[in-house]
């Protein structure tokens, strides 16, 4: 990846796959009349995830988008739709890290947005700013050339390209508002074609955007499912500097906010302090209430080795979706690590685990490793069932082991969940290299650790195993102190030298 490019380019490319750059509002080809909207897509509750790869990078950028309640807004009745976008991974960690939130209030009947506005959580230059949209009263007129009349900003724009009829071999034209410029496009419905994707296989309505001859953004086509609900399940596009690709991660609908005329701008959550923090309640789909994490929910830590200053590696941890994976409920689970730097010139490695959990249990059914380590390499998919004590391999190799046994990803998320009171001490088991072993995580003491600029409550744990040598690596977990139990520095005693990994963007806890 071109590490010269511009923060605000890659900005804008993220936001502009937030709605994917199109549509809203157009005229048929034969120029009569307006194009229908459909209510279908406007549902209150609906709460859409999705994971933005980018290039190299798999997951470049995490957005949700919402619609949030129905009611009367400024007077007027409409729709409050919101999303959230988020950098993530090494894209995160080592160039820049982007966590904006949108909020957009539509005409309940026409999908015009009259009130826009935007939270840029930026460390340099924070700002929360707001746009009022005039678009134009009554019958929108006839246009031999199908030109737009109205503006729509991006949100608004995803949820009225859904509305369209997308009918085969139609072309619709629309006017997009971004901070920066405005664009004209157009969507055409080019085919239909059956996509898979982590939540499933589905028969889509295959569109193709076109932006003028100056867009960075090139071959750009957008998936939608071939029912009422148009949901984009897949887009796909390329940029001079490889390839963008946003799947759909999960789909939920989410309890309804009760509607407030006149809202008040939201206000940007200040990270946590030493001072424990009450639980936010989780933002995901019924029954994840007492999970100490939200969907969505992303830990990035910079790794360094000896007294260095200088980070090594990088790892990020995220909570990508909670939907139906390989026919059953599930908490899909990633974690990305890589070394950078220096340390990537002399050993390169590029690891990553995807796990499938039973949200109640909180334990893997499906694990797939791909690490990359150096001359080593592994490529692995394991099928868990936890009801009969068995793992198998894509290679069919079988390995029994105890009921209730954790991969290293879901132990990660599992140990916050247990009672961490000094001086408890749990017990889990925990495949390892295809081995089960019994692994004991005893709460040690409570005390402040420094955390870049801030000293934070925690917990220590330490990690030892049932081996010979049960506390070889001498591990050792960092909590926060309050319901979330957020890992905040891990360290561990290896072969080239005392390696530690410290949380490097706090989290902003969910409305």
């Amino acid at each position: 990846m071109n590490l010269s490019l511009k923060r605000s380019i890659i900005s804008s490319l993220l936001i502009l796959f937030l709605a994917f750059i199109f549509t809203a509002f157009a005229q048929e080809n034969s120029g009569v009349g307006t194009v229908p909207i459909s209510p279908a897509p406007y549902k209150v509750g609906e709460r859409l995830t999705y994971n933005v790869s980018f290039s190299n990078f798999p997951s470049a950028a995490h957005v949700e988008i919402q619609v949030v309640s129905r009611g009367v807004y400024f007077g007027r009745d409409a729709f409050q739709l919101h999303a959230h976008v988020e950098t993530t991974g090494v894209i995160n960690v080592a160039l820049f890290s982007i966590n904006n939130d949108y909020t957009t209030y539509v005409d309940a009947a026409s999908g015009f947005p009259f009130r826009v506005q935007q939270v840029v959580r930026d460390a340099t230059k924070p700002a929360d700013t707001f746009h009022d949209f005039n678009q134009p009263a009554g019958t929108i007129a006839r246009s031999k050339q199908r030109a737009i009349v109205g503006t729509y900003d991006l949100l608004a724009a995803f949820y009225r390209a859904r509305a369209l009829p997308l009918t085969d071999g139609s072309p619709y034209t629309f006017l997009v508002r971004t901070e920066a410029a405005e664009y004209t496009a157009e969507l055409k419905v080019v085919g239909r074609e059956s996509v898979r994707t982590n939540v499933g296989s589905f028969n889509s309505i295959v569109a193709q955007i076109r932006v003028g001859n100056n867009s960075p953004i090139k071959d750009l086509k957008i998936y939608f499912t071939d029912d009422e609900l148009h949901v984009p399940v897949l887009i796909s596009a390329r940029v001079s500097t490889g390839d963008l690709r946003a799947e759909l991660a999960a789909s939920d609908f989410v309890k309804p906010v009760p509607a407030k005329a006149s809202p008040t701008p939201p206000v940007a959550v200040a990270m946590p302090t030493s001072t424990p923090a009450p639980s936010q309640p989780p933002s995901t789909s019924a029954g994840s209430e007492e999970w100490p994490f939200s969907v969505g929910e992303q830990l990035n830590y910079q790794v360094f080795i000896g007294t260095s200053s200088a980070p090594m590696g990088s790892a990020t941890f995220q909570v990508r979706g909670h939907s139906r994976y390989f026919d059953r409920d599930g908490l899909f689970l990633s974690v990305k690590a890589a070394t950078t730097g220096l340390a990537a010139r002399l050993f390169v490695a590029s690891d990553q685990i995807d796990s499938y959990l039973d949200p109640k249990a909180l334990l893997p059914y499906r694990t797939i490793l791909n690490l990359i380590e150096g001359k080593r390499s592994i490529n692995q998919t394991m099928t868990i069932n936890q009801d009969y004590g068995t793992a198998t391999t894509d290679k069919g190799e079988k390995i029994e082991i105890p009921v209730g046994t954790h991969d290293y990803l879901s132990f990660f998320y599992a140990f916050r969940t247990f009672n961490l009171n000094p001086p408890r001490r749990n017990a889990i088991s925990i495949l390892v290299e295809n081995k089960p072993k019994t692994l004991f995580i005893t709460s040690l003491q409570r005390e402040a650790i420094q955390l870049g600029e801030q000293k934070i409550a925690a917990i220590a744990l330490s990690l030892t195993t049932d081996d010979a040598q049960s506390d070889k690596y001498q591990l050792r977990i960092w909590v926060s102190d309050d319901k979330r139990r957020l890992p905040l520095r891990i360290t561990a005693v290896t072969e080239i030298g005392p390696l530690r990994a410290d949380l490097a963007i706090l989290p902003t806890p969910r409305h």
